[in-house]
């Protein structure tokens, strides 16, 4: 194993699925981040979009496989769907994912519906790529986290990974899998490093890790919110406080028997989601809870959620906007206390 970032997990992911199989392509927006030169051909390494998440991929694998588009997100979206149903595996970037909108036609009423409309004869292994959450004073229209309406959709897998390890073995199962995937990644991970095997691997979705455990009450967090969950465990472990965090990984599966035994065992349940203030994840899993585990619940659940405003471009007003470790504290002591 070596320590990899976030972004450089995702990039081997893409390569190791590109050099496995030829049908995977790569179509988006800025994929190779500019030619240096006006030569379409030319041979130029570039910065490879907005992150350089797909620097070098180009390079490797050319014009044919890596497409860049015109900023036409509905005509990227539905080409990559259409794409998927003539045998082609395309992981497409929707660049933010606050963007889903202008394409979301493609995604909701066409390729999330092909598998059932057609009695499982048609596939469409699409996956999709864009960037999520707030932190970086991205303003309200690049630092939402739609997650939830995408869980929301019947038909798409929802992947919202929260470390390099996971984001490499998440993405290539994603990019193998026969229906199409939203794969969500949170901006400021980007340059978070962990330990990434140099071989490829996956990871099954649906499947919740547990990077904590603990007896005394489980905080179900996704994304950059896990980080923030581990954060607050470690810091009221000083005081006799066990914590369990259960990263569910994906929400669409949703392990719910492992969020449901966890809260058996602790029982006590804060959930934390950055999506919405309202029909957000954390209210789906609060209900799993409710009305699954009712019985093991020694106090109310406690929801950790963003105000329900758009997320401001102000550098403090974001900071409280934001879910974080402060607000956890505060939930998990009071589901303790209670």
């Amino acid at each position: 194993m070596s320590k990899k970032s976030f972004r450089e997990a995702i990039r081997m992911a893409m390569q190791d699925a590109m050099r496995e199989d030829h049908d995977v392509v790569l179509i988006g927006e800025d994929l190779r981040g500019g030619s240096g030169g006006t030569n379409p051909d030319e041979t130029v390494e570039a910065f490879g979009g907005v992150f350089g998440v797909t620097q070098g991929l180009w390079t490797e694998f050319g014009n044919d496989r890596v497409i860049d588009t015109p900023i036409t997100e509905s005509a990227i979206m539905a080409t990559a769907a259409g794409a998927a149903t003539t045998g082609l595996r395309p992981v497409a970037e929707l660049m933010f994912m606050d963007f889903f909108g202008v394409a979301y036609d493609a995604l909701y009423n066409q390729a999330a519906k092909f598998r059932y409309m057609f009695g499982g004869k048609a596939r469409v292994p699409l996956t999709v790529r864009g960037i999520i959450g707030a932190g970086v004073s991205a303003a309200g229209q690049h630092s939402n986290s739609p997650y939830n309406i995408f869980t929301s959709t019947a038909g798409l897998k929802v992947v919202v990974p929260s470390n390099p390890y996971d984001a490499r073995g998440l993405l290539l199962q994603s990019i193998r899998d026969d229906d199409p995937v939203m794969f969500c990644e949170h901006k400021v991970l980007y340059d978070v490093k962990g330990e990434v095997p140099d071989e490829p691997y996956t990871i099954p979705l649906g499947v919740a890790a547990y990077p904590r455990r603990g007896t005394d009450v489980t905080i179900v967090a996704i994304g950059n919110s896990v980080n923030h969950a581990i954060t607050v465990a470690d810091k009221v472990a000083d005081d006799g406080i066990s914590v369990e965090v259960v990263d569910p990984r994906t929400t669409s599966p949703l392990d719910e028997d492992g969020i449901l035994e966890s809260v058996a065992a602790t029982g006590r349940l804060v959930v934390v989601d950055e999506s919405a203030a309202r029909c957000g994840f954390g209210h789906d899993v609060a209900a799993l809870a409710a009305s699954k585990g009712f019985g093991s619940l020694k106090a109310p659940i406690q929801l950790v959620l963003p105000p329900h405003t758009p997320i401001p471009f102000s550098a403090p007003l974001e900071q409280a906007w934001i879910p974080g470790p402060e607000k956890i504290e505060a939930a998990v002591r009071a589901v303790v206390g209670a």
